[in-house]
């Protein structure tokens, strides 16, 4: 099989000769790679893993300093990069509308249009990466809006001002739904994934409940989930965390793929995966980024790895990846023991 067919025989719920791969990595964890690898050229070092995916994404407005040391981008989010070895991380903080008190002040700010962003090398894009399963995107409808206006002023909104966070979250779905369908324009049709974002999960459980999901959140990735598939894509939905009860509201909501099925409790565990929703939706991810792959040896990663591909892909239906990007303290040789 081409790289291509390989994935859209997984998307389909079909055996692939091999079990397809993908790659996320933070900008750090590319520079300590590609050092060990001896050379900078991205594309190589993803053809020497056998990477069977392509992230594609169309310019966006550049970001700008907030403050000292802290900068935003063109959606309010806020963030300073800490130093590491391998250059700077993002770590974010309370978004540009963490303090406001009115929903005068929501409304009055300076929500970005896709007429910002550029589109005009995505063609290119797809022509270079023709024989690669493709993903397109960055789309978020609740978390990033979190983000903007903090989590904890979120959180309250949710509770007290509930059209507050209808406004937030419709500002942000109506934007992805146009960016979407103008990168499928561009594309001829040519994506074949497009990736959905909105993390329902901390490490312990769930960050709001079932219902406030389905109030808050499900209307939003229906309209998304609908637009994509209208394209002609799948949808990669991505949600860390233990995020279990979900699943089934997920799968309703026509989620095609599900990532990064972070083993961060029992019942995000791959037998248990299998067992209560394999054939019902493709899985992305689950290889541990928090303890595994920074602090196991090779021959422990590969064993992992290889039971991720045997449980969850004994069918068809799995991608092996990292159960979130690629992170710097991630020792190059944990990298390639896990597609090796």
């Amino acid at each position: 099989m081409t790289a291509r067919e390989r994935v859209l025989a997984t998307l389909a719920l079909e055996k692939p000769d091999r079990t397809p791969r993908d790659f996320w990595a933070e900008e750090p964890a590319w520079r300590r790679l590609l050092a060990e690898a001896g050379h900078s050229d991205r594309e190589v070092l993803l053809r020497e893993l056998g990477i069977d995916l392509r992230h594609l994404n169309a310019s966006e407005p550049a970001e700008h300093a907030a403050g000292e040391g802290v900068f935003q981008n063109f959606w309010g989010e806020r963030y300073l990069y800490q130093p590491t070895p391998w250059g700077p991380l993002r770590e974010d903080l309370p978004g540009a509308l963490a303090k406001v008190s009115t929903l005068a002040e929501l409304e009055a700010f300076p929500w970005p249009s896709a007429d910002q962003m550029d589109y005009s090398g995505l063609a290119r894009q797809c022509r270079q990466h023709e024989e690669f399963g493709l993903i397109y995107g960055f789309a978020d409808v609740w978390q990033r809006p979190a983000l903007v206006r903090g989590w904890e002023a979120m959180f309250l909104d949710i509770a007290d001002q509930p059209d507050w966070v209808h406004f937030l979250s419709r500002k942000f779905t109506d934007f992805y739904l146009e960016d979407y369908t103008r990168a499928a324009e561009t594309s001829r049709g040519r994506i074949d994934l497009y990736l959905l974002i909105s993390d329902l999960g901390s490490q312990r459980g769930p960050l709001i409940s079932l219902p406030m999901f389905q109030r808050f959140v499900a209307p939003y990735l229906k309209e998304m989930i609908a637009r994509i598939h209208h394209l002609r894509g799948k949808v990669l939905y991505h949600s860390c965390g233990a995020m279990r009860p979900f699943i089934p509201d997920l799968i309703e909501l026509g989620v095609d793929v599900l990532d990064p099925i972070q083993p961060a409790d029992p019942a995000m565990a791959p037998e248990r995966l299998q067992e209560d929703f394999g054939g019902q939706v493709c899985f992305h991810g689950g290889i541990d980024m928090q303890k595994l792959l920074p602090f196991a040896t090779p021959a422990q990663v590969t064993t992992e790895a290889r039971r991720y591909c045997e449980v969850l892909g004994r069918r068809g239906g799995y991608i092996l990846s990292p159960a979130h990007l690629f992170q710097p303290d991630v020792p190059p040789e944990n990298v390639r023991a896990m597609y090796r």
